[in-house]
């Protein structure tokens, strides 16, 4: 084998790994702790064939017998190095809580999925002021949702947003103004469960939501970011 398509099919063989890391995952091939150590296995291949095809690149003779596939080989290393470290990066700029909710003092509740929650690593219950506290502190704008419209209405908004999110409906109390649904992560299928509460307040509406992922002691800003797209769909007054 010529040393100049070592960096290359490290290259690919890491960003196969990376690839492959999340998928199995959701397929159940491996529990997530493997998902995440495969990540890591693949960022340091990547930078190592990012190294590795500098030297090529670097090296006269080397260079001329594989120019294309050093290069080629030093743009996919970096970008397989570099998925990793920007997850950790994103993971280190948020506080490492798993439950957000828009009403710190009562959350929404779980009824329907009590459980499923009970029944998962996190749990049901809020923690309280240890995870008010960073919430408030990383994330100021997650506040109730108020809407200038009676209940009935509010509600009604909230299911037809919380379907276009395409979240698993598995409650919809329209008496009690309750809607409970399960989201499902893109790369690593984690779920993570949504209750909403609709009340009456203000001459309006106020709507509450509770995300809180089932796994995992940081949700990486994930939750706060659904509770931010829902409010965007149902299009706060």
């Amino acid at each position: 084998m010529r040393l100049n398509r070592i960096p290359l099919l490290l290259a690919l063989a890491a960003l196969f790994a990376l690839a492959l890391s999340g998928p199995g995952v959701r397929l159940g091939l491996w529990p997530f702790p493997t998902g995440f150590q495969i990540m890591r296995w693949a960022a340091f291949g990547g930078l190592a064939a990012a190294v590795l095809a500098l030297v090529v690149l670097l090296w006269p003779r080397l260079r001329r017998q594989g120019l294309v596939a050093g290069g080629l080989a030093l743009a996919l290393g970096l970008v397989t190095a570099w998925i990793p470290w920007q997850g950790l990066q994103t993971a280190r700029s948020v506080p490492p809580i798993h439950d957000i909710s828009t009403d710190l003092d009562e959350p929404p509740g779980w009824v329907a999925l009590r459980a499923a929650r009970e029944a998962a690593p996190n749990g049901a219950a809020h923690a309280g002021e240890a995870v008010a506290g960073p919430q408030r502190e990383a994330y100021p704008d997650i506040v109730p949702i108020r809407l200038g419209v009676d209940p009935g209405v509010a509600f009604d908004r909230a299911l037809a947003a919380a379907r276009a999110m395409r979240w698993e409906i598995v409650a919809a109390e329209r008496g009690e103004g309750r809607i409970e649904a399960t989201a499902t992560t893109f790369w690593y299928g984690f779920k993570d469960d949504v209750s909403i509460r609709v009340r009456a307040g203000d001459g309006g509406s106020r709507v509450d939501v509770r995300s809180m992922s089932r796994v995992g002691g940081s949700d990486v800003g994930a939750n706060a970011a659904r509770i931010r797209a829902f409010r965007e769909r149902l299009g706060a007054d």
